[in-house]
């Protein structure tokens, strides 16, 4: 396959990568694994419930107001690595691309948030729990594994990375009212039940800024000084292969104390499993194709298409995590929702990564530059 050469407006080219043989190949063991260290993470987690049933009182006990400290801890660690990743110098030249940007925003804002809201009151509305953890999950795009999966279809990075950029930056400003108003407004709007426990504007917004507000605050500082000290190859060769393993580590810690809380629920967790992950395939394959096609109609460049569809697909799993135990509680079902979400977004992500490959390899895609913010670049000639 030919190479391609679309550039964007301000004449960067675009990065790419050729179409690999088999996407679970190309993961390292670690990433391939992933559901499986999921599974026995949960696994682990009940069992030091069930064999250490004090474990749960000395959890709680570890606390600061409604805080858990070792939970804290994990879940900025979890949060840390990602955001370290990303290039906020990159954040003007995705500014600059105002219809690359809209399209992303309208997905990941308006149409992302939305959709998760309506499987999750029609497939849910019986379990209010498991239907507002889902809603949790809606209203935050992915500002993580995106780059994982973007990444391994060839996507353009430095898109990507500007996309998650925004996308991380608007978490801090607009994830709490997002989650009181779908989560309480919308939900005694259509009908369905609202969640007893209190979900104010204030409360979730101070959530999301202590969670998300310090790693936020870290990695971007933490990227400035470091690449201002050592230089942007030592940072990102050197300095990121080292930290990105946190995140994993501080993932799985955090659902083993989680579910040593669940022991007694060992019954019907696989049952709840499979209907909280319905709605989740579904808005994963909704949101891809949907996002994917009207990218490429829009005359975007195959890399371009790709981050954008991969930026409107994925979610924030471990801010929905840390929100939802934050506010309802360790052992509630709005928890164990969150916690699910990896484990279904894994393997569908992983078979979208090689239907991308696939349209790829099928469709017709610009020659010359990709869309700009004047609409130049979307009537070039096709390959």
């Amino acid at each position: 396959m030919v190479r391609e050469t679309s550039q964007t407006a301000d004449t960067t080219p675009t990065r790419t990568a050729a179409p690999p043989a088999g996407t679970a190949a190309r993961l390292g063991v670690r990433d391939r694994l992933l559901t499986l260290w999921i599974f026995l993470a949960m696994a682990a987690g009940i069992l030091l419930g069930a064999v250490a049933p004090g474990v749960s009182d000395a959890l709680n006990s570890i606390s600061v107001g409604t805080t858990n400290i070792p939970l804290a801890i994990c879940m900025m660690l979890m949060l840390y690595p990602p955001l370290a990743k990303v290039r906020y110098a990159e954040l003007p030249r995705v500014f600059r691309n105002v219809r690359a940007l809209g399209l992303m925003l309208l997905f990941c804002a308006v149409i992302g948030p939305l959709l998760m809201f309506v499987l999750a009151t029609t497939f849910l509305r019986d379990q209010p729990d498991y239907m507002t953890g889902l809603i949790l999950i809606g209203i935050a795009p992915c500002i993580a594994m995106v780059i994982v999966w973007n990444g391994l279809a060839g996507g353009d990075t430095e898109w990507c990375a500007g996309f998650v950029a925004v996308n991380a930056i608007l978490q801090v400003l607009l994830y709490g009212p997002m989650a009181w108003l779908f989560a309480t407004q919308l939900t005694a709007l259509v009908g369905a039940p609202v969640v007893t426990v209190s979900l104010s504007v204030g409360d979730v917004a101070g959530t999301v800024l202590f969670y998300l507000g310090i790693p936020f605050a870290a990695g971007a500082l933490g990227r400035l000084l470091l690449e201002h000290a050592k230089g942007r190859d030592w940072y990102e060769d050197v300095f990121l292969p080292h930290v990105s393993p946190i995140s994993f580590v501080a993932l799985l810690a955090t659902i083993v104390l989680m579910f040593s809380l669940k022991g007694r629920q060992i019954v019907q967790l696989p049952l709840d499993a499979v209907r909280i992950a319905i709605p989740l395939v579904i808005y994963f394959v909704v949101m891809f194709f949907t996002s994917f096609a009207v990218a490429h109609g829009a005359g975007f460049s195959y890399p371009h298409t790709s981050a954008i569809a991969f930026t409107a697909t994925g979610n924030n799993f471990e801010l929905a995590i840390a929100v939802a135990v934050a506010t309802f509680g360790l052992g509630s079902g709005e928890a164990f929702a969150a916690v699910v979400g990896p484990l279904i977004e894994v393997p569908s992500l992983i078979l979208l990564v090689n239907a991308a490959l696939a349209m790829r390899r099928r469709l017709s895609w610009p020659e010359g530059a990709a869309p700009t913010a004047a609409g130049q670049g979307a009537e070039k000639g096709r390959a």
